[in-house]
Parts: structure tokens; sequence; C-alpha cells
């Protein structure tokens, strides 16, 4: 009897521990960017269940992790739940809670009160990261979604297929999460590649597409990230035998307009404050290596000082930072490897812009060699100690600027995003320019350093994202989408990329994953017309 009541124990165990760990819904969401919210949020709204799998710990993406500086571009392009959100940012500004280091009118009107495309709904572009993910969170808490942190997928054998559906994914943990459709939210695409779906890294050649900003751009600089002046590439200037100095590539950079496996650089938008009651100083970071800056303090030889260009104010004395300049926050060329990379690999590359972005803000507001009148300025800087608090108030996520790209049903490319070709199929529209970031550093024949890969292309219009392009062809999966990671070339993903644009198409998604599961179909034979019909009811801008 001891036996079988043990064996008795042991079997409710086992099933407890299944139930436990396995979770069965209608739309499997993995990631926790901006798209994965809105994708939950608009399931919700059309009554299917829903799970997110969020491999992070908080939500929100970019848009919560220190990008409070909004890449718009036409606002009025911007509908459905993505300008819900910054409408729920405008009603944040509004209390006076929220101004705890600053009077909202000394702020002035900055991204405030944008009039909305129906005279209603007023919003804000401008914010700090913890008024961000408050509102992310407000959404999960309102509609009660499910939302599993810190869960990875087992990107070996953690999606299970019938054919050509998913119909399981399991994370590291052990969980498995059982679905009827499935959204790839995340910034890398591992949902969209461990299910095994075509995808690209890196940038195409121009005649692929026959595109004019495709490829190697020896010869652009449109953004004006590159060296000005001539600067020597060697530790001794002039001579190469003295070799060269960090952070500059040894190989050649390409033929002009050739395709090649280098993507733009990484590197954290920090929220920094020159308020001393919320400044944390900058210290000196473990495994600091001033060596590493050397090349920085020959562009301050040239008389460059632009260092401050790109603080962009946002609320309560803080900034959006982002690169700017020949040498800044953008680790150039050490993230190639990131979007296939393993997880302990991609955490080793975070923990180096870490230290190369830590150690870049100690040595200017510290070091002798850095002209005086800069260095002053930037020791009056300082992390926000009242952000990332989790964290050592150093934000939580790597702008992941791009890493894998789907080969969808359709390549959203340059010549649909500057007009020339048409999109029938509309899900949401983009309008921000092609821009796209350095992706190399190199040596000149001169023996002078220069950058590579900074396109800043104005659009002429605003334009259509394709509904295809978030969906992959019929023979490699019928029920995924994949919103961030989308059918894209890598110039074209240079406007696409946006946070606005993520959120639209995230909505979008989730509403094509519904109609597939109401009408039984595969995502590629859903009626585009009655996904229209309900995107527009839905107020996404088409």
């Amino acid at each position: 009897m001891k036996h079988i009541w043990l064996l008795c124990y042991s079997l409710l165990t086992f099933s407890a521990t299944v139930a436990q760990t396995t979770s069965e819904t209608d739309i499997v969401i993995y990631g926790g960017t901006s798209a994965a919210i809105t994708a939950a949020v608009q399931a919700c709204r059309m009554h299917k269940s829903v799970v997110v799998v969020s491999p992070d710990q908080h939500l929100g993406g970019l848009s919560a992790g220190g990008l409070g500086f909004t890449d718009t571009g036409n606002k009025e392009v911007i509908g459905g739940l993505a300008r819900e959100f910054y409408h729920r940012i405008y009603m944040h500004y509004q209390q006076p809670a929220s101004w705890n280091w600053q009077e909202q009118s000394a702020y002035g009107n900055r991204g405030q009160g944008t009039p909305a495309i129906d005279g209603t709904d007023r919003t804000m572009w401008i914010f700090e990261p913890h008024a961000a993910e408050k509102v992310f969170e407000d959404f999960v808490k309102e509609y009660k979604i499910k939302v599993y942190r810190n869960e990875w997928l087992d990107r070996e054998t953690g999606v299970t297929k019938k054919g050509q559906q998913i119909t399981a994914i399991k994370t590291l943990s052990g969980k498995t999460f059982k679905g009827k459709m499935f959204i790839d939210a995340t910034y890398e695409g591992d949902l969209m590649a461990a299910a095994g779906i075509s995808y690209s890294v890196g940038r195409e050649a121009r005649s692929e597409f026959n595109e004019t900003w495709a490829g190697v751009q020896t010869d652009v600089f449109q953004h004006g990230h590159h060296f000005k002046k001539p600067v020597s590439a060697y530790k001794i200037p002039g001579d190469p035998k003295s070799g060269l100095l960090p952070l500059i590539a040894g190989q050649a950079p390409g033929e002009k307009g050739s395709g090649d496996k280098r993507i733009q650089a990484y590197c954290f938008r920090l929220c920094l404050t020159d308020l001393p009651a919320n400044r944390i100083p900058f210290t000196r970071p473990a495994d600091y290596d001033s060596t590493q800056y050397a090349l920085l303090l020959r562009v301050f030889e040239t008389g460059w000082n632009e260092v401050f260009n790109k603080f962009d104010p946002i609320p309560n004395h803080k900034t959006d930072v982002n690169n700017h300049g020949p040498f800044s926050t953008d680790y150039i060329g050490m993230n190639y490897d990131y979007p296939d990379a393993s997880y302990e690999r991609r955490k080793a590359i975070i923990a180096a812009h870490t230290t190369y972005q830590k150690g870049l803000l100690y040595f200017i507001a510290t070091d002798p060699r850095v002209p005086d009148s800069i260095r002053t300025r930037m020791a009056q800087w300082g992390l926000s100690r009242d952000e990332f608090k989790d964290n050592g108030n150093w934000p939580h996520q790597l702008y992941i600027r791009e890493a894998r790209r789907m080969k969808g049903l359709e390549t959203m490319t340059e010549n649909e995003v500057l007009g020339r070709n048409k999109v029938s199929d509309a899900i949401g529209m983009g309008s921000y320019t092609l821009d796209s970031h350095n992706a190399q550093r190199y040596v000149k024949e001169d023996g002078t350093v220069q950058n590579e890969g900074d396109i800043g292309v104005e659009i002429p219009v605003p334009y259509r994202i394709s509904y295809g392009s978030i969906v992959p062809k019929k023979t490699e999966c019928t029920n995924l989408l994949a919103p961030v990671c989308l059918s894209c070339t890598h110039i074209a993903y240079g406007s696409v990329r946006m946070e606005p644009v993520f959120m639209i198409l995230g909505q979008s998604a989730a509403t094509a994953a519904i109609q597939a599961i109401d009408s039984r179909k595969a995502i590629q034979d859903i009626s585009y017309d009655q996904l229209k019909a309900q995107l527009q009811k839905d107020k996404q801008r088409l």
C-alpha cells in the first residue's frame, strides 16, 4: 500500500508540475518589446487569450530603455495603440506629481500636445524611461495580460512544429507554451530563426534589390558622424609599423555598393542628468582601459567639440543621449556576431558595450588630456538616480538597431520606402529618414581613419508597410508573424526600425493572427480586405 500511495503521490506531483509549466492560449507572443505589448493589448481587445513570454524583466524594450526622445517622422501617420501610448505619456505629464525635479513650465512645450489625427487625444513624444515603462505596465494590469518574465526560448529544441505550423515553444526553464498563433516580437528574431524561417543578417549589395544606398558606402557622410579632418590611424602618427590605434579595423572596407555581413553599431541610450540632487557621478568601470579612447583625443586635437550635441532634453532635467560624431557612444564593429550568437556570447557583447560606454563617460569627465572645457562640462553630468534603479542606474536594454531580418512573403526595400514601388497591402505606415549608423571604422589608403555606413536620406512622403513583410513564406511557417524582425533590406530597415512603427506593426500582427484563427486559415491566406477594415476601425493609419 505504501508503494501504491507513493506512486499516486508521484503522479499527482508530476501532473501538478506539468499544469504549472504548460500554458495554452490563442496567441503566444515571444518578447517584451513595445511591439509585444501592443500586440497583447490588441489580442485582449479582440477577445482572444494571449500570453507574453518575455526574456526581459522590464517591458517596453527601447521605449522604456532610454530612448525617450522619440524618432517619429510624420506624427500624423502614427495611429492605433501606438498613438494611444503617446497619449498616455501626455496624460502622465499633466500630473503635477510627474514633475519632481523641474517645473512643467520650465521644461516648456517640447514634444507636448501634438495635434491628433481627429483633433482629440493629445500626445507627447518625449519622456523619461520610467514613465514609458509605467504605461506598458498599466496596459498589462488593465487587460490582465499574463506575462512570464525572464523566460528564454530554448533555441535548440524549444520549437515544436507539425508540418509548417508551430504548436508549442519551450523555454530554458522548462515551461511550455502552446498556441494557435505565434508572434516573434524580439529585436533578435530568435523564435523566427528557431522555427526554421529564412532570414538575413548584414547588408545587401546594391544589385540585389536595385537600391542606391545599399551595401558599402565609403564616400557617403550624411549625418556628419565621420572624421571631417585627417586623423592618423596609427599609434605613432604616420607610421604603419607602430600598429593601429584601438577600435580601428585592419581589413579593407570593401567595394562600394557590395554586400557584407556587417550591421550598424549598437549603443545604450543614456538617461543623464546635470541636477546634483538626482545625479550619480560617472565612476571608473571594471576593466577600464584609457588607451581605448586614444582616437578620441586625436579628434579633439582637430578642434572637434560636439560632444554634447545629442544630449537631447527630456523632462525633469534629464537627457536621452545618443551617438554623435566620429567617436562617440556607438561601439562600431563590435556587434557583428550578435544576431546569431548564443545567449552567453550576447551577454559578453552587452557587457563589452557597457564597459566601453561607461569608460567613455569616465574618460571624458576625468582624463586630463581631454580639453578642459569639455572635461569640466562632462563632469557636471551623471546617471539619473531615479532611473533603472535595479540595474545600477544603467539602461537595461542595449539598442539593438538591427539583427536578423526575415525573408518573408514580401520584402520592404529602399524602393518602397522612397515611394518608387507601390504597396497594396498596407498594415501601417512609416516616415522616418533612411537612418543607418556606421558599420565599420577602417584605414584609408593614405593612412588616415574613416567611418563607413552612416546613411541619412530624407523620405519624400510617408510610405506604406506591407502585410507580406511580417509574414514568412507559406512553405516555412503558417502561423507566425514577425513585426520587429520583419522582411526588410538593411537600408530600408534603417527607416522602418523606429519604436512607433514597431508598436503599429505589433498591433497589426495581432489583428492578422486573430483573423487567421477565426477563419481557420494560414496567415498567408487571410482576407486583406477584412484585415484592412479592422485596422481602420482601430484607427491605424494605412
